[in-house]
């Protein structure tokens, strides 16, 4: 093997890598989430699918890291999947009358406008890296839904006051994010269709 084999970018353009694989795993959880508690009603099984949902938000980029396995595609499915599962979980508890219909549009109303105004200045691609605080928030919001869906299971008061204070801090990350990304696009387009003219630089000492 030579030296610094070990140590070798993957090929960013491959498709069928483990945290691929591990992500489209992700995705069909979503589906199985939304029959369980409109379908089954097992709310608890609902907390759980959304617990292993979580967890391989984290094992696929870990995996990714260890593996040196990251690639265009897995960092473009990433955030699809967080965004997919956390819109579709969102739905789901609207329609099963565990959230409220204003939370669901809270969320969905600036994705749709970040979506719409990245669409038109870049088709569709800003080449943004997700914020800490982008990355707080959907961590929240993912932990605020399951903790709600547990209250119901549960019949626990507890567990639903605190879901909820942690829903509302998410929700007030969520529109922070959005203002910031919002930002950054318009940034962006800026600069790089409207760069500012370089500044002229002084002669050099001893020319007229």
């Amino acid at each position: 093997m030579a030296a610094g084999s070990s140590t070798r970018m993957a090929n960013p353009n491959a498709i069928v890598t483990i945290p691929n694989i591990i992500t489209v795993v992700r995705f069909l959880g979503t589906p199985l989430f939304v029959w369980l508690v409109l379908v089954k009603e097992e709310y608890g099984w609902g907390v759980f699918v959304l617990a292993m949902m979580g967890c391989t938000d984290w094992i696929d980029g870990f995996v990714a890291r260890k593996l040196n396995q990251a690639s265009k595609l897995g960092r473009m499915m990433d955030p699809v999947a967080d965004r997919v599962a956390l819109v579709a979980v969102v739905i789901t508890m609207v329609i099963a009358h565990i959230l409220p219909l204003w939370l669901l549009l809270l969320l969905l109303i600036p994705d749709v406008v970040l979506l719409a105004v990245t669409l038109y200045f870049f088709r569709g691609d800003a080449g943004l890296r997700v914020t800490m605080l982008g990355k707080t928030r959907t961590a929240a919001l993912m932990i605020g839904t399951p903790m709600l869906l547990l209250a119901k299971a549960l019949d626990s008061d507890f567990t639903f006051v605190l879901s909820w204070v942690i829903l509302a801090a998410a929700m007030v990350m969520h529109v922070i994010a959005f203002s910031q990304y919002f930002r950054a696009v318009l940034l962006k387009h800026r600069q790089i269709h409207h760069p500012a003219p370089a500044q002229e630089q002084p002669p050099a000492m001893g020319q007229p």
